[in-house]
């Protein structure tokens, strides 16, 4: 679309070649890599069904008495996610930071207890009173006890010894404490808990987790858990699989690297820039149609709700300095520390998905030409109070569904309670519908083009980009509030890593691809090479390095060598970044090789947010996440402070900061020179904001926090580094205060200033006349 104000120059030269396009081995490759990839990740998935730790049918004390049943397993991990607990501590290392690991705290007390009882027995003292000699024996006694397998599979049923149950007796009273007091919880509300049958539900929910990661799985040495957690006192170390798979890892790591550094070596048009190529902006400022107007409102919504999520993260962030009051106000009567940080996670997805799906309606018009089909618009304005509905109902049913108050519909209009997919079943849908219909109106606006063979392919690839959206959300829908844990989390990773940092790490390259394409900087040809040399590079790492986050869940040893070995390979494509940095930087100085015209950059700050979309995702998800992913590594660090210092980074620092790039665009796109005179300079303050505070969050607070807790997890054992006794220790709560510069400069200096560029470029834009470039058809 064309500028009045700037109307475009004509090329000077000899007219462009026609191009032989590009070779079909391009998406022959892509398609070889997504065929193998998920033929491992499915059969993983097959095998998660296989493996998981079995729940009995009923677990009995030595005299044959039933201490609790499977039922009471799966109605405790009911009250576990009706209550939203995976918002406030954590299982196996996967949840919140606010509280304990659920199953690693019970299971230190179920060895202290077993070590106290079996001293009692042995030496008629208690276990701390011992010499080392005789406690090093109680060790071994208690280990070998807890580390035999008592589970028949035949009948169900699980034999509890005295000890255990013993323990189990005593848990009930210790987390009925735990509930009564926001300083000893993390910030929930004072008796957050105290039905009686609930809490002894839940318990049997802590001692089925605790009793995976100890008892060795049939046939093996070490446990379901693979020896997770960390409690070397009862001898759970990490396996020589673990150490195994971590060595073999760095060499498909070393070897990657060499394979892709050879070929951008040898084949020098790899890369964002071409060679002999005539490109000239296509899309100019001031020129936006239609349907680039109508997103407008969007982007308003998404600082809105950009600067809500920065306020909650604030503090949530404050209940671990201070989990007893909020300066002075007691915070968790009405808002407990899980509804915030649920809130916290939930608005940064819904206002990075609307800024993508905003910004795809943005570009999607932009490849489509001079004409948008009749009715565009009034399905633009659909689908965002379509949105509204959508986002404003699942954060407050999160609310009301943590304060029970839907009773037996609490998942499906309250918390489903599983951190990240938290909102409730009916709005999961509602969603999931709404992305359908934005990729329907994308297929309406691209249509003109998909008619084109010059725009056909990189038409093409941003169309099934856009689809993989809603098609790789569905696993969200595979698995219930009573579902085992293991295959739950197999399938929630699919939508935590898969989904978003597979597929919209995708996603976002072909945006990229499309906004350097219309901004004149590189040809069809190359966008499209770009998407598919990066559709390789990261889903050939990254779907079976999805596999990951599952070390430690209850999976076989398969996942664990499989997804080591191309989980490694995932920095490799990061790593890459900084040969991009280059290739963004020699754009903004080149020249076209057909015509020797100057390219200018049309939109600036556009550009910059890119840049900085690329160099958070090398320092953010390569070096952070590379840092946490060996097995080795994760066994200890897994649940740290080391994990949201990488999720911030990453995050935050790249889909973020595409979101915010999309914005830009879109605003700058329905501002002529004039008006935008006003809202860049919020822009520029914004940008430096976020950038500024992102940095001293993760440096400042969250990343030596992070390297300290790791110590404390190699030093007293994981229990200990995420128990009270050491996050409310004095280093540890002087990091949490350290982030407050961070946060502040974020918030106030980042997140505030867009708010109020958003505001000012819908309120010109309105007043503006409209362009009369793009008609309907």
């Amino acid at each position: 679309m064309q500028s009045a104000q700037q109307p475009p120059k004509k090329p000077q030269g000899p007219a462009p070649q026609a191009s032989g396009g590009l070779s079909p081995w391009w998406r022959q490759g892509v398609i070889l890599t997504l065929i193998i990839g998920f033929s491992l990740q499915i059969w993983i998935a097959a095998k998660s069904y296989q493996g998981a730790p079995p729940i009995p049918e009923r677990v009995v004390d030595s005299a044959g008495a039933t201490v609790f049943t499977g039922d009471d397993v799966r109605a405790g991990q009911e009250v576990f996610l009706r209550y939203g607990l995976m918002e406030n501590g954590s299982i196996w290392g996967h949840g919140a930071y606010l509280g304990p690991d659920f199953s690693a705290a019970y299971l230190h007390d179920l060895g202290m207890d077993a070590a106290n009882d079996l001293a009692q027995q042995s030496y008629g003292a208690g276990y701390a009173t011992l010499p080392d000699n005789e406690r090093e024996i109680v060790q071994a006694r208690a280990s070998a006890l807890l580390r035999e397998n008592r589970y028949d599979p035949a009948d169900g049923i699980l034999h509890f010894t005295d000890e255990e149950t013993a323990a189990f007796k005593r848990e009930i009273a210790r987390w009925t404490a735990y509930f009564a007091a926001p300083t000893d919880n993390g910030g929930l509300s004072r008796k957050f808990i105290d039905n009686p049958v609930d809490l002894k539900d839940l318990t049997a929910f802590f001692a089925w987790t605790a009793w995976a990661s100890i008892a060795d799985r049939p046939g093996e040495t070490f446990s379901y858990t693979n020896n997770f957690p960390y409690e070397p006192m009862l001898g759970n170390r990490p396996t020589d699989s673990a150490v195994l798979w971590s060595a073999l890892s760095l060499i498909t790591l070393l070897a990657a690297t060499a394979l892709v550094l050879f070929s951008f070596g040898r084949f020098s048009y790899l890369g964002w820039k071409g060679t002999g190529e005539h490109v000239h902006p296509h899309m100019l400022p001031g020129g936006g149609g239609p349907t680039q107007r109508a997103t407008i409102k969007f982007f308003v919504a998404v600082s809105l709700l950009f600067l809500a999520q920065t306020l909650m993260g604030g503090a949530t962030a404050h209940f671990r300095a201070d989990p007893g009051s909020f300066y002075g106000l007691d915070l968790s009567a009405v808002f407990p520390s899980n509804i915030l940080r649920t809130w916290h996670l939930q608005s940064a997805i819904f206002w990075i998905a609307s800024a993508f799906v905003a910004g795809g309606l943005v570009l999607g018009s932009a490849l489509g030409g001079q004409t948008e089909p009749k009715g565009q618009v009034a399905g633009v304005h659909a689908l965002f109070w379509a949105l509204v509905v959508v986002i404003a109902g699942s954060l407050l049913g999160e609310l009301l569904g943590i304060h029970q108050v839907f009773g037996n519909l609490w998942s499906w209009f309250g918390d489903q309670g599983w951190e990240y997919l938290d909102l409730g079943r009916f709005w999961q849908i509602l969603l999931a519908v709404g992305l359908v219909g934005w990729v329907v109106m994308l297929l309406r606006a691209v249509k003109p083009a998909l008619g084109d063979p010059e725009r056909r392919e990189l038409t093409s690839l941003y169309l099934l980009a856009a689809v993989a959206i809603p098609l790789f959300y569905l696993p969200a829908f595979f698995f219930g509030s009573t579902t085992n844990f293991t295959i739950v989390d197999n399938w929630r990773f699919w939508i935590i890593h898969l989904w978003v940092e597979g597929f919209f790490e995708l996603f976002v390259t072909v945006m990229v691809a499309v906004t350097f394409h219309r901004l004149g900087l590189v040809t069809r040809q190359t966008a499209a090479r770009v998407i598919y040399l990066d559709a390789i590079l990261f889903l050939g790492s990254g779907i079976v390095g999805t596999g990951h986050h599952w070390y430690w869940t209850g999976q076989t040893n398969l996942n664990m060598a499989l997804s080591a070995l191309f989980s490694a390979m995932e920095v490799v494509p990061l790593t890459l970044l900084t040969l991009d940095a280059w290739d963004f930087v020699s754009l903004t100085r080149s020249r076209c090789d057909v015509c020797g015209e100057r390219v200018d950059i049309p939109h600036k700050w556009t550009f910059y947010f890119l840049m900085a979309v690329g160099f958070w995702n090398f320092v953010g998800a390569g070096i952070f996440g590379f840092l946490i992913n060996l097995p080795i590594v994760s066994y200890f660090e897994v649940g740290t402070l080391l994990t949201p210092n990488h999720g911030h980074g990453a995050l935050m620092g790249v889909f973020g900061m595409e979101a915010m790039a999309l914005m830009v665009l879109a605003f700058r796109q329905v501002l002529s020179d004039e008006q935008w005179a006003g809202p860049v300079k919020w822009v520029r303050v914004s940008f430096w904001g976020l950038n500024a505070g992102l940095a001293l969050m993760l440096l400042g607070s969250l990343f030596p926090g992070g390297v300290l807790q790791f110590l404390d997890v190699l030093q007293n054992g994981y229990w200990h580094a995420r128990s009270l006794a050491y996050t409310g220790g004095g280093m540890a709560r002087a990091l949490e205060w350290a982030r407050l510069p961070g946060d502040l400069v974020f918030i106030f200096l980042g997140a505030l200033p867009m708010v109020v560029a958003a505001c000012m470029t819908y309120a010109r834009m309105r007043r503006g006349p409209a362009p009369s470039a793009v008609k309907e058809v």
